[in-house]
């Protein structure tokens, strides 16, 4: 239940007196003497109640409201008024105050007017986070494409993780998207619109790793002409993004760790400490606890960044998503060439699902791009021309019994809610295919 009031009056017995009733009761109350002071030191999306009184110099109650009702309509204003300002108070009702107490008001009355105002209040918040959540889950529907149960959970839990302010560590393999994940848990969080750095550890020389984080002061080495902005610094106020981050020198690991731990960080060459404030997302391909253990980690760094994990599926394990994803890739492609999309047949269909995809989703976008120009991918077997429309559905019917089968781990129950298929249709249809279901149980 929300409890902030604010109650501005140019009166300061009467401010103290409903501070004194309201704090003894639990609210969390704030003070103005004028509207215009209230006004400036307004946060959006406050969480509470407004009470203002009516005649004060400056800007009136009645002016007060109206600003209010443009900056937040469904904010609730309590006018307290005198006995001549009770015709004035229900006109103020009429254009959207919630309501207006007269002088003098008895505490109970007060309460029972601002617990109705902040339960109304609750419900507006609530409503609105439910609609931006709504509008948030269907935007990171078109930038993390799939339909299978992972990456329906993995948008949940990005969702859940951009809001929070944590350090968030993504494993997964080469190609399967640990970017663009970072990149979703930095735009829909609350540093959107401030810099997002990537940068890829095995990339860089390690005689220059050190400035390339931290920057430099002019003369700080040999070669060092002007003073350089590091990228952690660059960053400041939002996202780095460090992929391949069991590559990073162990020396430089023990000076990240010092900015995560005191968010202050150091330029070569340099005295002064600069404060930064950063979110660290960083990418893995091993368990950084398992690379601790063998000396090649800090083991304090991998627990400072693994506050919260992410796991990324391989697109074998997830196959019901690549017709999707191979479309949208092939679809953009000829749309930036412009040219007309390409069509592929079941035949083809089958080829891709049948495929490994060991390079992932980059893969599949690149045979999807070549799709596109209209040549052949190095990695897929020919297009079976010739071959007749039943053949071609057989082949594409046993690849999603085979993904159904390896997405649910043998577990029949599970292929037939996700097929759509009654008991004996499935099982007459594994026995045409030569599937059996412990060929996928889980191991």
């Amino acid at each position: 239940m929300l409890n902030s009031v604010i109650v501005v009056d140019d009166e300061a017995s009467i401010r103290n007196a409903v501070e004194q009733w309201l704090s003894l009761s639990g609210f969390n109350v704030q003070l103005f003497g004028r509207a215009e002071e209230c006004l400036a030191q307004l946060p959006p999306d406050f969480p509470g109640v407004i009470l203002s009184d009516v005649r004060m110099p400056g800007l009136c109650g009645m002016q007060l409201l109206e600003r209010l009702q443009q900056l937040d309509a469904g904010l609730p204003v309590i006018l307290l008024t005198g006995h001549g300002d009770v015709p004035m108070a229900v006109e103020a009702m009429r254009n959207g105050a919630y309501d207006f107490l007269e002088k003098p008001f008895t505490p109970q009355h007060l309460m029972s007017s601002l617990g109705r105002a902040l339960e109304k209040r609750q419900l507006v918040l609530e409503n609105r986070r439910l609609h931006e959540q709504a509008d948030l889950k269907v935007q990171l529907e078109g930038t993390l494409l799939g339909m299978s149960q992972g990456l329906q959970q993995l948008r949940r839990q990005v969702l859940e993780l951009a809001a929070l302010p944590v350090n968030v560590l993504i494993r997964g393999e080469t190609g399967s998207g640990k970017e663009r994940v970072a990149r979703c848990l930095h735009d829909f969080g609350p540093r959107a619109g401030k810099p997002f750095v990537a940068l890829n550890c095995a990339a860089i020389p390690e005689a220059l790793f050190e400035a390339e984080l931290f920057g430099h002061e002019s003369g700080a080495f040999t070669g060092a002409q002007g003073k350089r902005i590091g990228k952690l610094e660059y960053a400041n106020g939002g996202t780095v993004f460090l992929d391949e981050i069991e590559s990073m020198p162990l020396a430089q690991q023990a000076k990240l760790l010092r900015v995560i731990q005191e968010h202050k960080l150091e330029r070569l060459g340099a005295n002064q400490s600069i404060e930064v404030d950063l979110r660290i997302v960083a990418a893995t391909k091993p368990d950084l606890l398992e690379e601790a253990r063998a000396g090649r980690f800090r083991e304090d760094l991998a627990y400072r960044l693994n506050v919260a994990e992410l796991r990324l599926a391989p697109l074998r394990e997830r196959r019901e998503d690549i017709p999707l994803l191979f479309e949208h890739f092939a679809r953009s492609c000829a749309e930036r060439l412009g040219r007309e999309a390409q069509p592929f047949s079941g035949a083809q269909l089958a080829q891709l699902l049948a495929h490994d995809w060991p390079g992932n989703v980059r893969e599949l976008a690149n045979a999807a791009e070549r799709h596109a120009l209209g040549l052949a991918s190095p990695n897929q077997a020919p297009a079976a021309d010739g071959q007749s429309l039943a053949a071609q559905m057989e082949a594409f019917e046993a690849q999603c019994l085979r993904a159904a089968l390896r997405q649910h781990q043998g577990e029949i129950k599970g292929v037939m809610e996700a097929l759509q298929l009654p008991r004996r249709t499935l099982n007459e249809k594994m026995q045409r295919h030569g599937l059996l279901r412990e060929d996928f149980l889980a191991p």
